[in-house]
């Protein structure tokens, strides 16, 4: 006898004016604030998982290419592109408050000058999240999606959405077509005379 098969529920994401409000909500006055800026960039603009974030060292950031490389899951390497943002912000935290912290080898370090946990992203996001966003739980993965979510949005292709996420999988991308179809139909039964 065969078990049924259990469906995907679909991922949680935020808006674009809430994504943006969260990564605006750290203080660029502190060493620390400018710390969880550049990683709350990067989360979404790079639509990293908090075990890839932590595991940056300072090499794998290529200011000069707006490059990042990222150990994803296996080990398996992939080339992410940032954007403007999130390569400002990194910047900012580079020359402003690395130093200040005690940095090392790791991009991302505590107020010790160690390696940044995952937990310790984890309160991090949570912390801004209830300022901003308060009864909304919002991860660091709900970054993530919302990073996919927000590329599918805006016409980006599914294949090149499944390089960027370090999917092995297309069948895992495919979870995010939830914003294509609701897109398709909100836009049929706004436009179709016989939608209704």
């Amino acid at each position: 006898m065969t078990t049924p098969k259990v469906g995907r529920s679909l991922p949680e994401y935020l808006s674009g004016e809430e994504a943006a409000g969260l990564i605006e909500a750290p203080s660029s006055a502190t060493p620390l604030g400018l710390r969880d800026r550049a990683i709350l960039e990067l989360l979404y603009g790079a639509g990293l998982r908090v075990g890839e974030l932590v595991s940056l060292k300072l090499a794998d950031f290529e200011a000069e290419t707006s490059m990042l490389r990222v150990q994803g899951k296996g080990r398996k390497e992939r080339i992410v592109p940032i954007g403007t943002y999130a390569k400002r912000a990194v910047g900012e935290y580079l020359e402003r408050a690395y130093d200040r912290l005690g940095g090392t080898e790791w991009l991302f370090v505590n107020c010790r000058g160690g390696k940044l946990s995952a937990r310790a992203v984890e309160q991090m996001v949570q912390k801004y999240a209830g300022l901003v966003l308060p009864g909304r739980k919002v991860t660091p993965h709900t970054l993530r999606h919302s990073f996919a979510t927000h590329l599918l949005e805006r016409g980006a292709d599914l294949r090149s959405v499944q390089e960027m996420l370090g999917h092995s999988s297309l069948s895992t991308t495919q979870i995010y077509t939830h914003v294509r179809t609701a897109k398709l139909l909100a836009v049929y039964n706004s436009a179709h005379p016989r939608a209704k």
